[in-house]
Order: structure tokens, then sequence, then C-alpha cells
């Protein structure tokens, strides 16, 4: 806590200088100067994100001062402690709502589009790059996957490295396959849970409407909803619902013979539980 309010006082501090005074322009090089030795000591004093801070203070003051290389050091620098604070965040296993990574982001954005007006794209792809590996090392492919696609797009004019890149953005949407993997596996069960509660219109919550309304049989191009699911499936999960509705037990027998190897035995065991509440109605929706 102390460190904290010496580094608002010093902060504050070199901020007023900032301001402006009659017949007296402030000292931006000077306070930029300070800022950057602030966010040194703090940094050596393991406070990562108030030295970020600090170095933003510097990209805005290397801004006014039409340096634009030295806003794009200073907003890489601060991004590097942001990431560094979430890393460690995530370490300690802190709760949090991933600010420090926002921030990081923030600011890794903002030096790529420096240094793309500066006419440096290779400085511009390395961040990209940087970021995603990041990204990726944080189990968040998919937001890893655009920054290896935008590093592709400025390497355009050194094939290599593009390629490179491209194969990292393919690393990428291989891991995010898996996680499609999951959320089709939940949509199943979610459906096959409902045909086995039936809950009443009335205690229908609304996103158990939304969930039964993508497999009406009226809903128009119903399975672009639902793109997570094989159509096979799909068509077959649309059959159950409708059966269920019409308690049509026997087509619920040819469906579950179809749907048998295509689901995991926890889905085929709902499965069979829906049948046996189509043949002997227990009430649980009730």
């Amino acid at each position: 806590m102390a460190a904290e309010a010496d580094f608002l006082l010093r902060y504050r501090a070199v901020s007023n200088k900032l301001k402006k005074r009659f017949l007296r322009k402030p000292n931006v090089a000077e306070a930029s100067e300070q800022f950057g030795q602030l966010a040194k000591e703090l940094k050596q004093e393991e406070c990562l994100q108030y030295a970020g801070f600090c170095n933003l203070a510097v990209a805005r003051c290397e801004q006014t001062l039409f340096n634009a290389a030295g806003e794009a050091l200073a907003l890489t620098d601060a991004a590097r402690l942001f990431l560094q604070a979430e890393k460690e965040t995530q370490r300690l296993q802190c709760p949090g709502f991933e600010e420090h990574l926002q921030a990081a982001t923030n600011c890794y954005s903002f030096a790529i589009k420096v240094y793309i007006e500066l006419n440096q794209p290779v400085m511009a792809a390395s961040l990209c790059l940087e970021l995603g590996n990041a990204l990726k090392e944080m189990n968040k492919p998919g937001e890893a996957c655009v920054y290896y696609h935008r590093a592709a797009e400025l390497q355009s004019q050194v094939p290599i490295e593009c390629l490179l890149s491209l194969g990292k953005v393919a690393s990428c949407k291989i891991i995010m396959c898996a996680f499609v993997d999951v959320i089709a596996r939940c949509e199943v069960c979610r459906v096959l849970l409902l045909m086995l509660l039936q809950p009443p219109p009335q205690k229908l919550l609304p996103e158990h409407a939304q969930t039964l309304e993508k497999y009406d049989w009226e809903s128009f191009d119903s399975h672009s909803q639902v793109n997570n699911l094989p159509e096979s499936v799909f068509l077959l999960l649309q059959s159950v619902v409708m059966a269920c509705q019409e308690k049509d037990l026997e087509s619920l027998k040819v469906l579950q013979v179809e749907l048998w190897p295509l689901l995991t035995p926890e889905q085929n065991h709902l499965l069979h539980l829906v049948l046996q509440e189509v043949v002997s109605p227990s009430g649980r929706g009730v």
C-alpha cells in the first residue's frame, strides 16, 4: 500500500508539470524522462502494472513531441509490463477480470498501428507474433489466431516468414476444433436433458426456449444456428425433438438406433432415459 501511495504522489507530481500555465509551456521532454525513470524503479520493485502506466504516460509525451518511434517503443514496454502482470496474476491464481491482459492487448495494438504508420511492417508483424504467442500460451487460440493472421498480412513481402505465421494460424485452428467438439457435446446433452425433463412453457427459461427454437422444423435455416454440430447429427436431433413433442415412441426407437454410433455413452444413456420417459412419464418437468 505504501508503494502504491508513493507511486501516485510521484506520478501526480510529474503530471502536474504538464499542465499549461500562463506564459509558460510545459516541459514535455523532461516529463517523459521522469515518467520513464519512475517506470524503471517500479519495474525493479515488481510493481509491474504501475510501471506499465508510467510507460503509457511516456508514450503520450512522445506523441505530443511528434516522436512516433519513441511512442511505439514506450507502448511496447507498457504492453510487455501489463502482460507480465497478467501472467503473475494467473500464476498466483488471483481472481480478476483479465484487466492487465486487456491493457496489454490495447498497448500492443496501438504500437502495431504506429509502426504501420511509420512504414515499418516488420516491427508491426513482430509485435503481432509476440501478442499471438502470449495469447496462445494463455489458452486463447481464437484471439491468437487473429494476430497471427495479421502478422502474415504484414509479412506479404517476406514469403518464408509469412508461411511460418500462417502455420501458426493453422495450429490455432486445430486447437479450436477441439473446443468446437466440446461445445457440440454440450449442445447435444442440453437438448436431450430438455427432452427428458420436458418443462412446461411457463417454467421454460428463455435460454432453453432459444435452444428448442433452433430445432423447430419451421425455423428458417436452423442448422446455420447450430453450425458446431454435424448436419447429420443436427437433423436426427431435430427429429428427436419433434418425436418427443408428438410422444411418438416408434419414431424415437428408430432414431435411437441411428444416433447410437454418433453419440457418447453419456448421451446415449440420456436418450435411453428420454425413451423411458415417453413410455412412462414421471412428471419431472412439473
